[in-house]
Parts: structure tokens; C-alpha cells; sequence
């Protein structure tokens, strides 16, 4: 369900019976001269909505405004965005704090940007996993005062988290397309790969009268691209979501 369509009674459903909460996070970042700047974004959103047919999950409105960076091109007419890591942290600590408010523990924030560096983290995905830790410190803290992890409340911290009893994936954050996803999809940057998956997805996105518009290199196989090639990469994220959010 979309989180700002829902009524306080589907609100406390869904916390009693444990739905993932899911963020689309991405950026608005030049993608060539064919594909629109939200692309990062629209895919997580859009497999996200497909998942939703599946089972239940609470979708939050779409944060768009990452660190996009100017690594692939000027803003200057390009369109990127850039909002640096230090100011994202402090946004998401206070937006996972007040989720872990309303009661909801099983939070889940969903990135496609950057994430072929995802093991060692890039600033936004960075910026909102430290939020995420933060936020769940300042909760535990909040609810249950200093030392709550040295009582003896706690004694059986270490036994019920080799069990998976863990409040420290109350917050979590995953890449769109997985580590194990290499080689089996093309991961690109408007390539062939993000182009497809576009024409799968959200076609309105790409306009293919402008491919030949393109002069870089990282679109020189844009024009490869087709729906087919698109739709076996969100079947893929599928099957990644359905680990990941159902777990």
C-alpha cells in the first residue's frame, strides 16, 4: 500500500503483522540525451510496484534527492542533482526515527544509484545506512533509557541474535540489483542494461529518437536495448525483493 494513501487502522495492521516498510532512494542524474534524469529512482519505484502485487508491503513516498554526484556530467542543463551525504544523514536519521515512532520495524530503504560499489558503499546509500544505525540507537535509548544494553534484561542478547533476533535490521538498506545479479544482467550507466530495464518499466522514460544524440561512451549500447532484455532483469529483482523484503 502506498503509506500516504493509508488509514490509521491499515497503519496499525501492518505493524502488528510485521510488513516491510520500503523507501524508493535514488537521485534525479543525467542518463543521456534518451533516457530521463529520474531513472534511478523510477526503477526501484516501479519493481517495488510489481512486488506490491504480489504480497503486502507499505511503499513510502519516493526520496529522490541523493547524491547524484557530477561524475557523469555538468548540471548545467543536464539536469543532475546534487545533495551531499552530510546533508542526506541527518534527513534520514530523523525520518527512520520517526518510523521506528510509529512502530514499525521492518524497514527497508531500496537503491539502484552506484550500486555496483555497494560493498564499500557510495554517499548516499553511506549517508542513509549510518541514519539508519543512528536512529535505531537513539530509539533503543529512548524507549528503554542508558544501559539498556548492559542490564540484565539483555542476557540473552548474543543467543537471540545468532537466532536472528536482531533490532539492528529494524533499518535496513539494499541494492536494487544484487551482487549475484552480475554477469547474468548488464549493469551500466544508460547503457543497454538501464535502458532496458526502463523500456520494461516505465517505456514513457526513454525516447529512442534521441539514442543517436548520444556521443559517450558509457550509452554506446543504448540503442541495443529492448523490453525482453528489461523484463529478465526485473524478474531477477524480483526474486532478489522477495528474499529481502519477505525474510
Amino acid at each position: 500500500m502506498r503509506y500516504e494513501l493509508m488509514l490509521p487502522h491499515q497503519i496499525r495492521k501492518a505493524i502488528a503483522e510485521k510488513w516491510p516498510v520500503a523507501l524508493p532512494l535514488g537521485v534525479l542524474e543525467y542518463h543521456g540525451e534518451h533516457m530521463a534524469v529520474g531513472m534511478d529512482t523510477l526503477a526501484v519505484i516501479k519493481t517495488l510496484e510489481l512486488f506490491e502485487k504480489e504480497g503486502d508491503v507499505v511503499i513510502l513516498p519516493p526520496f529522490y534527492y541523493g547524491a547524484a554526484s557530477y561524475a557523469v556530467a555538468p548540471p548545467e542543463g543536464n539536469g543532475s542533482v546534487q545533495v551531499g551525504g552530510n546533508a542526506l544523514a541527518p534527513f534520514a536519521e530523523e525520518l527512520f526515527f520517526g518510523l521506528l515512532r510509529i512502530g514499525f520495524r521492518n524497514i527497508h530503504a531500496i537503491i539502484h544509484h552506484q550500486t555496483e560499489n555497494f560493498a564499500a558503499g557510495m554517499p548516499t546509500d553511506l549517508a542513509f545506512k549510518t541514519a539508519g544505525r543512528q536512529a535505531i540507537f537513539r530509539f533503543l535509548e529512548k524507549e528503554r533509557g542508558e544501559g539498556w544494553w548492559g542490564s540484565n534484561a539483555m542476557a540473552d542478547y548474543y543467543a537471540e541474535h545468532a537466532e536472528g533476533g536482531n533490532f539492528f535490521n529494524w533499518v535496513q538498506v539494499h541494492p536494487l540489483m544484487p551482487a549475484d545479479m552480475n554477469g547474468k544482467y548488464p549493469f551500466d550507466h544508460a547503457g543497454i542494461g538501464e535502458t532496458s530495464l526502463m523500456l520494461a518499466l516505465c517505456p514513457e522514460a526513454v525516447d529512442a529518437a534521441h539514442f543517436a544524440d548520444n556521443d559517450s561512451w558509457y550509452t554506446k549500447t543504448a540503442a541495443e536495448a529492448s523490453a525482453d532484455l528489461g523484463n529478465q532483469g526485473v524478474a531477477m529483482i524480483l526474486d532478489h525483493l522477495r528474499r529481502t523484503l519477505t525474510a
